[in-house]
């Protein structure tokens, strides 16, 4: 009988684990599903920017600055390994590196050339050599291309607290 009780602790408690991790990874269904999958924090698609002015807000902060915002852009790239970062463009080549708050979320893996809404703080960085090459490895980029990788640059940066996804 001890046996037995043992052995059904570990099935509730990999039962448990095994919930636990879809749901982190999983996003939510919005309230008005036509529109949007939601992942994070519930966020309020009114009132985004367009990337074109997010652009302009990003030009306008110094290296200590940080901003709360809300936009909409297209994706240009998400981490291939598990959804835990996306590169969303913005105007003229240029793009945000876009990661969850306290890897609270992630987004799905299949969602490049959609459409999202994002809410949380945009700021500038600078970002090491072993952090693009840590980056560019998860989005699946080649030994040739990891090479090329030599010096640190300045980014976009946004810690998303919430995201919606178009359908």
């Amino acid at each position: 009988m001890k046996s037995f009780n043992i052995l059904l602790i570990v099935l509730i408690l990999i039962m448990g684990c095994k919930q636990g991790v879809s749901q982190s990874i999983t996003p939510e269904k919005n309230e008005n599903p036509g529109e949007y999958v939601m992942a994070g924090k519930e966020i309020d698609p009114q009132g985004a920017r367009g990337a074109s002015e997010m652009l302009g807000i990003y030009h306008g902060l110094s290296a200590a600055d940080t901003v709360s915002a809300k936009f909409k852009a297209r994706v240009k790239e998400v981490c291939q390994a598990k959804g835990c970062w996306m590169k969303l463009e913005l105007k003229d080549g240029q793009e945000a590196m876009v990661t969850f708050k306290d890897y609270g979320f992630f987004v799905p893996v299949d969602i490049k050339g959609k459409e999202v809404i994002i809410k949380g703080n945009a700021f500038l960085e600078e970002m090491s050599v072993e952090d693009q090459i840590h980056f560019a490895k998860d989005s699946g980029k080649t030994q040739v291309e990891l090479n090329t990788i030599t010096t640190p640059k300045k980014t976009f940066g946004f810690i998303a607290e919430g995201v919606l996804i178009s359908r």
